[in-house]
């Protein structure tokens, strides 16, 4: 049996904004189909995930915001769907998604902390990153891994969190909430120009932002983490690491003009697992972002899995 706790809850399927987007339930499913395939369901530590509180999310997000996405399902249940953006649809059902995904988050960073696990995935959604402190946008509701990160610093009393976005969209939402905060290591990669055209010239001490054009393969992807991410993170050593694992920018994924490959995944897990083991004692929560066509999402996410259970 792996040391790697993988969580989940079957509430996260609930959440469906319409036929044929790109943000379904199938990714899920894809995921852990291709786990059986690889042999590896059985030998992962199955957790559910818990709902996220109203507290643990007002750490992140305003709480009138907050109550907002809460109450939606009770509050307009006369209603089928709402916009919150273009690409953004929230249902009576979402709320109960997204809790479940921010809890996971929760719960992974309690499990890691507590040694009863030495990494964990989170194969959850709706995602993430793209959530600001005040609004949904980019398939996002509840900024999960920022959630996660500030329960590390205010339950675990953690002095330094990396979190690490390989996401081929920017992570202006976990950008937003931690901008000023100087306990928290940002680091997103991201092609630019894109969705949601940010990141380009917001860095500063603490967030390492690396805009990339389109077109980026393997080799200049391996070369920015390389020159940028890995040095900011020796210098800050953080005490627990959390990856924003997004899986868009393959090259068999319509959503970006990125040219990535499971490979070039694997080695970034690799590199973070590295720097994990050197400064945090392995403490890494990865979290499911981005990733829309479901062979080369559930190829690469089994990749990363299988290197978060230390098989590569």
């Amino acid at each position: 049996m792996s040391n790697l706790a993988y969580l989940y809850h079957d509430d996260c399927l609930l959440h469906d904004m319409a036929q044929d987007h790109p943000e379904c339930p199938a990714r899920i499913s894809a995921i852990e189909d291709r786990m059986r395939m690889a042999h590896i369901f059985d030998f992962v530590r199955h957790y559910e995930a818990p709902p996220a509180t109203r507290r643990q999310l007002a750490r992140v997000h305003d709480l009138k915001y907050v109550d907002k996405i809460l109450n939606y399902g009770g509050s307009h249940e006369e209603f089928e769907h709402s916009y919150l953006d273009p690409d953004t649809i929230i249902t009576p059902q979402t709320p109960q998604s997204a809790i479940r995904s921010a809890g996971a988050g929760v719960y992974a960073t309690d499990l890691v902390m507590e040694g009863k696990a030495r990494a964990a995935f989170c194969n959850v959604r709706p995602p993430g990153h793209h959530a600001v402190r005040n609004g949904a946008m980019g398939f996002c509701f509840f900024n999960n891994i920022a959630v996660a990160a500030s329960h590390a610093i205010h339950e675990h009393s953690l002095r330094r969190v990396a979190i690490l976005d390989f996401d081929v969209h920017h992570g202006n939402g976990t950008e937003d909430i931690f901008h000023d905060d100087p306990r928290v290591l940002f680091g997103s990669t991201f092609q630019h120009p894109l969705y949601p055209f940010s990141g380009a010239d917001s860095s500063n001490e603490h967030i390492i932002n690396m805009p990339l054009p389109a077109g980026t393969n393997g080799e200049k992807f391996r070369a920015a983490l390389t020159e940028h991410w890995f040095p900011a993170v020796d210098k800050f050593k953080p005490e627990m690491l959390f990856i924003s694992a997004g899986f868009d920018g393959h090259y068999d994924d319509e959503m970006s003009s990125f040219r990535l490959h499971a490979e070039d995944y694997v080695w970034a897990t690799q590199q973070m697992l590295a720097m994990a083991d050197k400064h945090c004692n392995g403490r890494i929560v990865s979290m499911l972002e981005g990733g829309y066509e479901l062979h080369s999402l559930a190829r690469s996410v089994v990749a990363h899995i299988k290197i978060l259970m230390r098989l590569g």
